[in-house]
């Protein structure tokens, strides 16, 4: 078994998923064109310049702003909207087909234009409130090499007690220049979640050889 897994977390700066795997004892590396809010092994630069490093298994976030379903309704009002969906769908591409052998690339869920130039539908659909938050906020994965999460808790009854307002806090947030960095954080949970599972579905893959 191997212990110690190469980790690369792509598109990160908030450092939650790659502190999340660092816990547990694993070489992990986080890579955006941001500095990282938390110091430690980050690099500041394009991802897709690193992928051929020897990574074990890499997360990654790539930018959702022309692939959520939330902005679908922007492709047709306004201009030039359709070529920056083209290129955001080709980085995502980019990043689920690389070389890396296991790979979770998560977005929200995503409109029928960005799921014809990605290539296919997400693996998996997520809920905070599975993984302990009493929040919504749908959270898709594609897989490449690694199964899907499993629950670690299901608040969903709790969650859909509370006010919309309470549930959906990321989607009422106000309008302010940090509002996009809230939004796109990863939950505590989901993070441990993808540390402990996939971390542990990895070094048991290389038992086997």
């Amino acid at each position: 078994m191997k212990n110690k897994l190469k980790v690369l977390v792509a598109c990160e700066y908030s450092a939650t998923v790659r502190d999340a795997f660092a816990a547990l004892g694993h070489d992990a590396w986080s890579c955006d064109l941001l500095p990282s809010d938390k110091g430690g092994k980050h690099i500041q630069g394009n991802v897709l310049d690193i992928l051929d490093q020897g990574w074990d298994l890499m997360i990654a976030h790539p930018p959702c702003t022309y692939l959520c379903n939330s902005g679908v309704q922007h492709l047709h009002k306004e201009e030039g909207r359709w070529g920056l969906l083209d290129e955001g769908a080709a980085f995502f591409k980019a990043l689920l087909e690389c070389d890396i052998p296991r790979i979770a690339v998560e977005n929200p869920i995503p409109h029928k234009y960005a799921v014809k130039r990605i290539g296919r539908k997400y693996d998996q659909l997520v809920q905070p409130y599975h993984f302990g938050h009493m929040e919504t906020k749908a959270t898709c994965f594609w897989l490449k090499g690694l199964s899907p999460l499993r629950h670690t808790s299901n608040l969903k009854k709790q969650t859909m007690a509370l006010p919309a307002g309470q549930r959906q806090r990321l989607h009422w947030l106000p309008q302010g220049p940090n509002r996009w960095k809230l939004r796109s954080q990863t939950y505590q949970g989901i993070a441990d979640a993808i540390a402990s599972q996939w971390g542990a579905e990895v070094s048991q893959q290389y038992a086997l050889f």
